[in-house]
């Protein structure tokens, strides 16, 4: 009986090994196909407009059901299908511009207030603070719109003790390129030492600084420009809201032709749009971490 228990046992192992062996060589995970960049860039807006929660699909729905929604109002009020189509599509869009400019408005306001944090960090460390008690303690002593992010890092630290990965939570609720600076230098200060943290610092906190004060001015030069062109942009398709409440301005537009001038008025308007946006795009400072 104990020799065929044997057999029975060494048999058994040989097969999963063999299994083992098979599975590495034939059965591969899936591979991962990467994000398109667009996607990576709408999530981490949503991060930055503060609805870390909500990802790229939910905002398509919301795109959707607010397109829709507007354009069955004025297809109801107007009658004119190319008309409703023209607004449904500007509220379908809506949306997304709103996710982006607030983004952009909460990140031009962060870049304000990181060199102050990047001083405090400073004045902690100078204090005889470990580093993730430094950083830790801005959640209460940092700048009141920073502290949310602070206290990510604060409680992924109490919670794993881990400071590489407290630091990987920190930077994707940041989703900001000088906060991948930051995190950049303390990683590469915790992982190899030295004493040069504060000099490093101090010389971060200022080259944001001065980059703040260069990019507030350039803002503030062009916004008049900025403002003037949209101003442009939207005027002909608000003296079309107004007059589309009049029978006349339907019947005109209810045509082959009417339909024909609103969608080449729309492509005009929407590449113009474009252009403008892209003249007065300051350079984006890219991500060093995504």
């Amino acid at each position: 009986m104990s020799t065929s228990l044997a057999a029975a046992l060494c048999g058994l192992g040989i097969g999963c090994g063999l299994f083992l062996i098979w599975w590495s060589m034939w059965v591969t995970p899936p591979r991962t196909t990467p994000r398109p960049r667009f996607l990576v860039e709408l999530d981490e807006a949503l991060t930055v407009a503060g609805f870390p929660r909500a990802s790229p699909g939910h905002l398509l729905v919301v795109s959707l059901a607010t397109g829709g929604a507007v354009l069955l109002l004025a297809h109801l009020f107007t009658g004119a299908v190319s008309i409703s189509a023209c607004f449904g599509l500007f509220a379908g869009l809506a949306p997304l511009m709103i996710v982006r400019q607030r983004a952009r408005a909460r990140q031009v306001e962060r870049r304000t207030l990181w060199p102050e944090a990047i001083d405090h960090l400073h004045s902690g460390i100078r204090a005889g603070l470990s580093l993730p008690e430094a950083i830790s303690g801005l959640s209460v002593r940092g700048p009141e719109q920073l502290r949310p992010l602070f206290t990510v890092f604060a409680q992924e630290y109490r919670a794993t003790g881990s400071f590489a990965l407290s630091l990987d939570r920190f930077k994707i609720a940041c989703a900001d390129p000088v906060a991948d600076r930051i995190v950049a230098a303390l990683a590469v200060t915790r992982e190899v030492g030295g004493t040069d943290l504060g000099v490093m610092l101090k010389t971060l906190s200022q080259f944001v600084r001065d980059d703040s004060r260069t990019r507030a001015e350039l803002q503030a030069r062009q916004s008049w420009t900025v403002t003037g062109a949209r101003l442009a942009v939207a005027a002909p398709w608000v003296v079309l809201a107004l007059l589309a409440s009049r029978p006349q301005t339907t019947a005109a537009y209810n045509t082959p032709a009417g339909a024909t001038l609103l969608l080449v008025g729309l492509v005009v308007s929407l590449a113009a749009y474009t252009v403008m946006k892209r003249i007065g795009r300051l350079p984006a400072e890219p991500r060093v971490l995504r």
